[in-house]
């Protein structure tokens, strides 16, 4: 377990806009940063990251969360792995600590990456100290031009031709062969157990924060009954579907170019790299899923596949690009000369020609599959009415109806029919897909993307939003002072100097108030208990919350999507009435605000009673009513003259 010490200093060392913005394309508005949201699907950026506050809000989907909880998220990560991420990126050495309640499923978790880890080091070392490494892995990687800068980039390995090399190698190291199996590194026989990638090279995969969950390994003999390539199974820190091979390496880069290239294998990502084209990934010879889409989309919206010409490698591959469609990403298609793949093209070209190459030959999706299934279909009438079904079907994907008119448009060029027959199609199509379709989408991306419940403030009713506010001064504006004048025992006016939570704590604590909303009573608590020592409790008390109710809660209400122009008085002339400049009138106000809710609630609760109430209970009743609605009046009163100073 990681100690609370290490824990304060990785959230005080980790710069939220600088972990973000390698993920997120960040512009500066103001004193915060805004981008579009990794969570969800937006086209106007709604996502604020408020470097002072080092915290996130996207005012979209309503997610938010510190640092951490954005690692968390974004990475899938537990808060631990989350934590040890961060401290790797700070240099941050991490001491752990003895808990005997530690998540028996994180231990298993931490056990199988190192396990992992123990591989990675072992098939390097092989690759590169031992004479088999050197005359078989090696001399491989060499042969394909491979730099050595590259493949220690890649961390790419050798394992040798003896069965149980790197099993023997784990147990002696003290390893129990239970998690050599179940990280599919060692394979259980009657005679006991061997390796899973013997006498292959080998591809180390990555998840995104850089840690090692699987294998790819490639035979280099010519037998005949085993498979060319091999892949680590699912296991609990690998899951196929949720990963693309080179991801770690291409992210930053995906982001400054606004464009992923997918390619097929493990050698086109590692050759253009090599080249200098590094927004590159792979799907690894699977086929794409919609967690791997995800996953490019929150680095960009942009795609391009990168195919080696095979025609009908394409067509296959035609359902994982409508899937890329109707996830609202833009596809680009771009074919290699004949007998060309990535990996061989990159290793005969300069970057800059790749590049070139690839902004020349690269044509939307949709244009490019009418191009190509046009040919098929020429002089076929019914081949050419499928084709038509097939394309309006993928245009039917995308969620941007601009973007599908225009389609439809340039399709009724290309294929020399009505725009409206096409149209008609479409929404032949749209009708009959919508309503299912959008119901699990919709339920799928919640479920998948938003990892916290978020409280949904602009909803509380009653007095709750009454409370909210006051907690929400006391959070911005706590430790600020206003002056406060009052009339003493003598009739003298006085005034003094006073801090907004000492205000506010002082008259909530006179009125015995409870709140009634739970969450904001327990911040609430957090304040009177520092009122006691007149001390007032900083953001990050709140921010970094271990209960996320208190978490998300003050995050909502710390984050606002408006923020006032400092050019207003610098371009003309107009001094901005903002809340710091009424700080008195708005503390004040808060509070009365809150004790005048209060009362008409009671009031309103008198009055149900008095329905129903006997004839001898009428008069306390009344009475309680009368009182009530002279202070009513006497805090309305004083509250139209805060608010009209």
């Amino acid at each position: 377990m990681i100690s609370t010490d290490i824990i304060e200093l990785i959230f005080s060392t980790a710069r939220i806009e600088e972990v973000i913005g390698e993920v997120v394309n960040l512009k500066k508005r103001g004193s915060n940063y805004l981008g579009n949201c990794p969570f969800h699907n937006e086209k106007t950026p709604s996502f604020s990251v408020s470097p002072s506050k080092n915290i996130y809000k996207c005012f979209g989907c309503g997610v938010g969360g510190n640092v951490v909880q954005f690692v968390m998220a974004h990475d899938h990560l537990s808060y631990p792995e989350a934590l040890r991420q961060l401290a790797k990126k700070y240099n941050i050495e991490i001491v752990e600590k003895h808990d005997p309640e530690y998540d028996e499923k994180e231990a298993e978790k931490e056990s199988l990456y190192s396990v992992t880890d123990l591989a990675k080091k072992f098939f390097t070392d092989e690759l590169w100290n031992s004479e088999e490494g050197k005359d078989i892995g090696l001399s491989y990687f060499e042969e394909r031009l491979f730099s050595k800068a590259i493949i220690k980039q890649f961390e790419l390995g050798y394992s040798p031709v003896q069965k149980d090399a790197f099993t023997q190698h784990a147990i002696k190291k003290g390893y129990k062969t239970v998690y050599l199996e179940k990280s599919g590194l060692s394979i259980s026989k009657e005679y006991g157990a061997v390796d899973r990638f013997r006498n292959r090279v080998i591809f180390p995969i990555h998840n995104v924060s850089g840690r090692i969950v699987g294998f790819g390994g490639r035979i280099l003999n010519q037998e005949k009954n085993l498979p060319k390539y091999l892949n680590s199974p699912e296991s609990d820190i690998y899951h196929k579907s949720n990963i693309l091979y080179g991801l770690f390496f291409a992210r930053k880069e995906i982001i400054v170019q606004d464009n992923c290239y997918l390619v097929e294998g493990y050698t086109d990502v590692i050759s253009l790299h090599q080249a200098g084209v590094s927004n590159v990934v792979s799907s690894s010879g699977t086929s794409l899923t919609v967690e791997q889409i995800r996953l490019i989309r929150r680095y960009t919206k942009n795609i391009t596949i990168l195919y080696d010409g095979d025609a009908a490698g394409i067509k296959a591959s035609f359902r994982g690009i409508d899937l890329v469609l109707q996830e609202g990403m833009n596809v680009r298609i771009v074919l290699f000369p004949d007998g060309e793949d990535p990996d061989s093209f990159a290793r005969s070209k300069p970057a800059e020609e790749i590049r070139s190459f690839i902004k020349d030959q690269s044509s939307d999706f949709i244009k490019f599959k009418t191009n190509l299934l046009s040919k098929e279909a020429e002089g076929d009438p019914v081949k050419r009415a499928g084709l038509i079904k097939e394309i309006v079907a993928s245009i039917a994907l995308i969620p941007d109806v601009i973007i599908r008119s225009e389609y439809i448009r340039e399709c009724s060029s290309l294929l020399d029919i009505k725009e409206q027959t096409l149209i008609f199609e479409l929404n032949r199509v749209l009708r009959k897909n919508t309503p299912k379709q959008h119901r699990e989408e919709l339920d799928a991306a919640i479920t998948d993307e938003i990892p916290f419940e978020i409280q949904p403030i602009e909803n509380i009713q009653s007095i709750k939003s009454q409370e909210f506010n006051i907690i929400r001064v006391l959070l911005l504006y706590g430790n600020q002072e206003f002056t406060y004048s009052w009339t003493d025992e003598n009739n003298k006016p006085k005034d003094a100097p006073v801090k907004a939570a000492f205000f506010v704590i002082n008259e909530l604590m006179g009125d015995d108030y409870v709140f009634e909303h739970p969450t904001l009573q327990k911040i609430y608590e957090h304040f009177t208990q520092a009122f006691k020592s007149q001390t007032i409790p900083e953001e990050t008390v709140f921010i970094n919350h271990i209960d996320p109710d208190i978490s998300n809660m003050v995050i909502t209400m710390l984050v606002s999507p408006y923020q006032i122009s400092d050019n207003w008085l610098d371009k003309h002339g107009i001094f901005t009435l903002n809340e710091e400049n009424n700080l008195k009138h708005l503390v004040i106000s808060s509070v009365f605000s809150l004790r005048l809710r209060k009362i008409e609630f009671m009031i309103s609760d008198i009055e149900k009673k008095l329905k129903d109430v006997k004839d001898e209970d009428i008069l306390p009743l009344m009475k309680n009513l009368s009182d009530l609605n002279r202070l009513k009046m006497a805090i309305s009163g004083q509250l139209k003259r805060i608010v009209l100073r």
